[in-house]
């Protein structure tokens, strides 16, 4: 009889906690979607600054804003963290043509990949050979590349519902093409952007020449999708078709920027630590609303939602927005340098960088113990439509933190249109739909409510 008393009990008060959860939950939620933040925040981001190349004024005016709006907040410490970024210049915009026969020219929309050298100041051009990778150069060898243009032509896979994985499946042409096409003497690079829709947005990115010396570097630009498809169709009906590019990037020194990190210090714990992140920096064709303003205005409302509807945390929760993500990750690394230093205790990461569009879920990576946990969370999220729970990628800022014991996050919105935006000039404030820029706040405050509530297992 005892032993059915203390079931009963048991019960009931796994009853009370599970109410008590969804009423915290409704209250994050209602505050999320009736006196929201993060879209005037990300108004003022996109709009009144707008691209936030590292080490650019744009990104120094950033820091300077969301330290303001932190400092705002009531929070009980707010500040910089010096850190060396970086600086990469586009200079003038981009030109080229292909040229079907002499006189005979198309222009077609580039831009340069981020990075990259420039072309002399006359330009580049020269007879083009069309590849679908990387490993398609080996094939070709020296006597059908030198002297020419290198066009990398393979297209994100449609057929993946995961766009990310699409995208994975070919971004290696983009960071390594220059740098592997300069090995077999060619003069430059051209990538078709990564993009599932054909328009004709170039789409930047990163990329790295490895250990090339900087005199053997080539130049390397993005085509549009659109653009690709005309230049490929070009060369199948005249392989004698050329092509001409102009760029005038330049790679500078170094200069110095900041992370911003805000704090509240836990009531009960203050010695476990919870991250919530996007970065700040982004490139600088369109205004980086998606790409990452929204992970930045998300990762801050998660603290004001939880001030709001007057949660204490237990323990001490960060928001820290990173500078350097797209073209260095010098931030991430500094902020996960600085902890290792002061021996701080970090439990649980959670980083938002893909997107503000309508969330679907979470992925993480952690032990099994806590990613079982999780799942039996995810009761709390179906009302929210928010029910993917998975095991997988978290994000490149926090990545850097990653002990055994941690558990890493990464909001999973609907992905389809990411990459429309992604790196390109249409990544641009009226593509964020204000709505879903909200729900993905709230889904977020409600995974840190949770692991703050209960903290994470130790194995």
């Amino acid at each position: 009889m005892k032993k059915l008393v203390i079931l009963f009990a048991l019960i009931a008060a796994q009853g009370f906690t599970q109410t008590a959860d969804e009423k915290q939950m409704k209250l994050i939620f209602d505050a999320a979607l009736s006196e929201g933040k993060a879209y005037d925040w990300l108004n003022h981001l996109s709009n009144q600054i707008g691209g936030r190349l590292s080490g650019s004024v744009e990104a120094e005016l950033a820091v300077t804003y969301t330290k303001a709006e932190l400092d705002s907040l009531g929070l009980d410490k707010v500040w910089l963290q010096p850190v060396k970024v970086p600086k990469w210049v586009r200079g003038t915009p981009e030109f080229a043509y292909m040229e079907t026969s002499p006189g005979v020219t198309t222009n077609l929309p580039i831009c340069a990949l981020g990075g990259s050298v420039s072309t002399p100041l006359g330009g580049i051009k020269g007879a083009i050979v069309e590849v679908k990778g990387v490993e398609d150069l080996a094939k070709m060898g020296k006597e059908q590349i030198t002297g020419k243009i290198v066009f990398y032509n393979r297209p994100m896979d449609p057929t993946f519902i995961s766009t990310f994985e699409a995208y994975s499946g070919c971004v290696d042409q983009r960071y390594a093409g220059a740098a592997e096409a300069a090995k077999y003497g060619a003069v430059g690079v051209i990538v078709r952007s990564m993009n599932l829709r054909s328009d004709d947005y170039p789409h930047t990115g990163s990329m790295s020449y490895g250990d090339i010396p900087v005199s053997e570097r080539i130049p390397a630009a993005a085509i549009s999708t659109r653009g690709a498809d005309l230049l490929s169709t070009t060369l199948k009906l005249n392989t004698d078709t050329h092509f001409y590019f102009k760029q005038n990037c330049k790679q500078l020194e170094d200069v110095d920027s900041y992370n911003v990190i805000g704090e509240i210090t836990g009531s009960t714990h203050p010695e476990e630590i919870m991250v919530v992140g996007g970065h700040l920096d982004s490139w600088d064709l369109g205004d980086g609303s998606h790409d990452d303003g929204a992970g930045c205005v998300q990762s801050m409302e998660v603290l004001r939602l939880l001030k709001n509807t007057g949660y204490k945390p237990l323990r001490t929760l960060r928001v820290v927005l990173f500078m350097n993500e797209e073209n260095g990750l010098r931030g991430g690394n500094a902020y996960a340098e600085m902890a290792k230093n002061k021996n701080e205790k970090h439990i649980f990461a959670l980083e938002s960088d893909s997107g503000g569009f309508t969330p679907r879920g979470f992925s993480f990576d952690c032990s099994k113990a806590n990613l079982q946990k999780v799942q039996e969370w995810k009761s709390l999220f179906a009302p929210y439509l928010v029910h993917i729970f998975e095991e997988g990628y978290s994000g490149a800022d926090i990545r850097p933190l990653k002990q055994d014991s941690m558990v890493l996050a990464g909001l999973r919105p609907d992905s389809q249109r990411y990459f429309d935006h992604h790196h390109a000039a249409n990544d641009t404030f009226e593509h964020v739909n204000r709505r879903e820029l909200e729900l993905g706040a709230a889904a977020m405050t409600s995974l840190v409510f949770l692991f703050d509530k209960y903290g994470i297992v130790i194995e």
